[in-house]
């Protein structure tokens, strides 16, 4: 049986030390994506433009929406863009997760591999076409006149949703061996949360019967920091710490769940 350990600084440094091998993962992953396509890697900008121009032009322009209260300041649509980067990245990682190690058969086979930094690819892409889009995010700021220096804090707002998603990550690709259904079900999740998640609509939208229950959904919480930190106004730092202590536990657990079943990866595949 393979030695385990739960030990949030061990976790890292094994990560550290295999950080050479997961960038060239994460890089071969990109550019496989867009391998054969008319514009190439120039569709990790372009997609994300493109998004954000329909959304200025529906909500903007069509539905003129505005968030409930909001008398003025940062367009509707720029605000639902930047909650959507940090709940993008979340959905991409856990999406691909059932197949992040069942697509690789020939090195989980390998006993020196590290398997266990597979399910970090799919972050490490989904942190790549995060980054292009806050880029855009910052140019729309600054054209639209609303750039914020608390935007600084977008980076260090979504860490709760990193270890989230890399926990879920571990989890899910480690069932994803055992249960093919995981490709099915995983999507279905995803786009539950979506809705579930204050991504189109503040928390003050909803009802005050159910806030509490919404306010314990860390994704909630972080994407309401990011679009306070977007908007320039004070973050809810004692939610946040709340909820990075809470991803960082499910970061563990999915990290002991996944050493604790890979050595019948192999036998599996």
């Amino acid at each position: 049986m393979s030695t385990m350990t739960i030990s949030p600084l061990r976790i890292s440094a094994n990560i550290w030390r295999n950080r050479y091998l997961l960038g060239q993962l994460i890089k071969r992953d990109v550019l496989l994506r867009y391998r054969g396509a008319i514009f190439g890697v120039l569709w990790i900008f372009l997609s994300p433009l493109i998004m954000l121009a329909i959304f200025a032009f529906i909500f903007g322009q069509i539905f003129q929406a505005r968030w409930p209260q909001q008398e003025s300041g940062i367009p509707f649509w720029v605000l639902l863009f930047s909650g959507l980067i940090a709940f993008n990245i979340f959905a991409e990682t856990i999406s691909r997760a059932p197949t992040s190690v069942r697509g690789y058969p020939s090195f989980v086979k390998k006993i020196i591999f590290p398997v266990d930094i597979l399910p970090i690819v799919p972050l490490g892409a989904a942190l790549v076409h995060g980054g292009f889009s806050f880029l855009i995010l910052l140019a729309t700021l600054a054209w639209t006149g609303h750039l914020h220096a608390s935007l600084l804090l977008f980076p260090l707002l979504i860490v709760p949703l990193l270890l989230l998603a890399l926990g879920l990550s571990w989890f899910i690709a480690a069932w994803g061996i055992f249960l093919r259904d995981m490709t099915q079900i995983v999507p279905v999740f995803v786009q539950m949360l979506m809705f579930l998640s204050p991504v189109f609509y503040p928390i003050s939208a909803v009802p005050e019967s159910l806030r509490t229950l919404y306010q314990l959904n860390p994704l909630s919480t972080v994407i309401e920091a990011t679009r306070a930190a977007v908007g320039g106004h004070s973050v809810d730092w004692s939610g946040w710490g709340m909820a990075f202590g809470f991803c960082l536990i499910a970061a563990i657990l999915g990290y002991a769940f996944f050493q604790h079943s890979r050595d019948e990866f192999a036998d599996v595949l």
